[in-house]
């Protein structure tokens, strides 16, 4: 394979029910301890569910300090311009870009890009509606002639999906080429890929890729909840008592540069993105094929990316998120690409929730905390391993990792399945 630019992450963001920042978040999973409780947000007496990873007295203007941007955006915006601005001042750049001259640090800001994965069909969009529909009985008319007055005029603003995406842009002076991709749990880890494939054509020097979501919702639980993916007590994934996953919501960034222009700003990097890939099953929007076929895919796609053998692999992060059958067809999966290669598999959803478009975001900066500690850790709820996920190297307690590399796996509706390879430095 030809040689080609190596990109480096030098700087890291986000937020969840488990803390603020990276390191809160990795501390509070290497301790075993889950952030995983009761909703708060609406009162949940009677309903079939009642938990998930809320983050706790949320203060927005600890999030974003611009009161009036408050206006335009809404609680997963909240989220994704927190870690992102976290991930970009970590970076050091706009410190860099200061000391430019006026040429320079335009050319700067126009090779910056941005690439956000974001939870685009949350329900609570449409919430502001439910009153006029209610008084007006039906009557579209009426509803027509008074919706003006009833319905905020900056609804539409703080509903885009990209709002996060155009937010960074202007917040912090980067002009250069962006996308926004609404793709179910794999929106996050996708906006890495694509931010890697467009450092490594030249599209860009740097740039900032961000995953955000915040699922916990009235309508969202129900129907999760109707179709059987939420857990009855806990997130348990690969465990004999696994029933479903239990939402999260929050955010996780990463600020991803080539080597070229890290090197040339002498950025501190604290890893590397190797390679990725993503795979479709194609089969439904619920459908999972048993033999872990989309999975099995990704993986080797993105080996192959990184030019890397299963046997170079140190970790792996699975997707985990405590549904009998994607826990059973990932376990599969696993077993196919890895066989008796297999480093030790861990998860971290049980601790936080399931954060939808930021999962595999997350994931992949708590990957590199944990190997730049030289650790594993463990999946806490993992009691006793499902009969059908035998085979893969789960433990309940801390580990150490074969080598520096660690993959992430991450699943989506409709057969969606991604997978990342990143080196910690």
């Amino acid at each position: 394979m030809a040689s080609r630019n190596r990109i480096f992450v030098t700087g890291s963001g986000a937020v969840c029910a488990a803390g603020m920042d990276p390191q809160t978040i990795l501390a509070a999973v290497l301790a075993g301890q889950s952030a995983i409780g009761p909703i708060r947000q609406w009162d949940t007496t009677g309903w079939p569910m009642r938990d998930a990873g809320e983050v706790a007295g949320l203060n927005p203007r600890a999030l974003v300090e611009d009161r009036k941007l408050h206006k335009l955006i809404r609680r997963t915006d909240l989220f994704g311009l927190h870690a992102a601005g976290r991930a970009i001042d970590g970076s050091g750049l706009l410190a860099h870009r200061e000391t430019q001259d006026a040429a320079a640090a335009a050319i700067t800001s126009d090779r910056s890009g941005v690439y956000v994965g974001s939870g685009g069909g949350n329900y609570q969009n449409q919430y502001d509606y439910l009153p006029l529909l209610t008084e007006s009985h039906g009557d579209l008319q009426a509803f027509g002639r008074q919706l003006l007055d009833t319905v905020n005029p900056m609804w539409l603003l703080r509903t885009l999906p990209n709002n996060v995406l155009g937010h960074i842009g202007i917040r912090h002076g980067l002009k250069g080429p962006n996308a926004c991709i609404t793709n179910h749990s794999v929106g996050g880890t996708m906006a890495v890929i694509e931010a890697l494939e467009a450092l490594r054509h030249g599209e860009a020097d740097r740039a900032v890729a961000v995953g955000h979501d915040a699922p916990i919702e009235p309508q969202m639980l129900l129907y999760y909840h109707g179709v059987g993916l939420l857990a009855s007590e806990a997130l348990r994934p690969f465990d004999a008592r696994h029933d479903g996953s239990l939402f999260g919501e929050g955010a996780g960034a990463l600020m991803l540069e080539t080597e070229a222009s890290a090197t040339a700003r002498g950025a501190s990097v604290i890893g590397e993105v190797l390679g990725g890939g993503v795979a479709c099953e194609a089969e439904g929007l619920f459908t999972i094929r048993d033999d872990g076929d989309g999975v099995a895919r990704a993986i080797e796609q993105a080996l192959a990316d990184a030019n890397l053998r299963p046997q170079d692999v140190g970790m792996i992060v699975a997707h985990g998120n405590g549904t009998p059958q994607s826990d059973a067809s990932e376990a599969a999966a696993l077993r196919q690409v890895f066989g008796a290669a297999m480093p030790p598999v861990t998860g971290f959803k049980w601790a936080f929730g399931h954060l939808i478009a930021a999962a595999g975001i997350l994931d992949a900066l708590l990957a590199l905390g944990a190997l730049k500690q030289g650790v594993v850790p463990g999946i806490a709820t993992l009691d006793r391993i499902a009969p059908d996920c035998e085979g893969i190297a789960l433990s309940a307690t801390l580990r150490a990792p074969r080598s520096d590399v660690g993959l992430i796996v991450c699943r989506g509706f409709a057969g969606m399945n991604a997978a990342l390879l990143l080196r910690a430095l």
